[in-house]
């Protein structure tokens, strides 16, 4: 895992989020992203919606080429705007929905023996089909190892047996996940 930010850097990083939705539900142009060195290096993030306790939004970058304060920006347009599961937040949903950061390490490939429930997230991949889920779904779910790759398969939409496949490849990471 990579070093955890600091407190004061986590809270740019929500503010931050926080004014991008604002903006882009009231159509307004969003605020340049933070400058603090560690919101620079570049990095992989989801920003996740929560309206109550529904999901609202959930989209993320794995490429981790953009600096962590321009890819929260980035991350918190689309998941206000363009998860294709929702319609787009409008300007007065903005108060109601709460923001959730999840910075992931880099991913790295790994046998399913590896794979360590609650504290990984998986990456699936299988020809052209690719599937993530966070840390945190396998434990709220209830899944075992082997049910988490299952759920990583149909979220790629693969069947359920695709997770015996020599073919599919899994990669895992890690995320700190922080919130207003």
């Amino acid at each position: 895992m990579h070093e955890p930010l600091a407190a004061s850097d986590r809270r740019v990083l929500t503010d931050y989020a926080r004014q991008t939705l604002v903006a882009v539900t009231a159509g307004l142009p969003v605020p340049p992203p933070p400058t603090r060195p560690a919101l620079a290096v570049p990095a992989s993030v989801f920003i996740t919606l929560w309206q109550g306790d529904g999901l609202r939004g959930c989209v993320g970058d794995v490429t981790g080429r953009l600096p962590l304060g321009e890819a929260v920006g980035t991350m918190t347009r689309a998941a206000a705007l363009e998860d294709p599961r929702f319609l787009p937040l409008e300007p007065n949903d903005a108060a109601s929905v709460r923001i959730e950061i999840s910075r992931l390490t880099p991913f790295r490939r790994a046998r399913h023996d590896e794979i360590q429930v609650g504290r990984h997230g998986l990456l699936v991949r299988y020809s052209w089909r690719s599937g993530l889920l966070l840390p945190k779904v396998a434990v709220e779910l209830g899944c075992d190892r082997a049910g988490f790759v299952e759920l990583a398969c149909r979220k790629a939409g693969l069947p359920v047996s695709a997770a015996s496949d020599p073919a599919l490849t899994v990669e895992i990471f890690e995320a700190e996940v922080f919130e207003e």
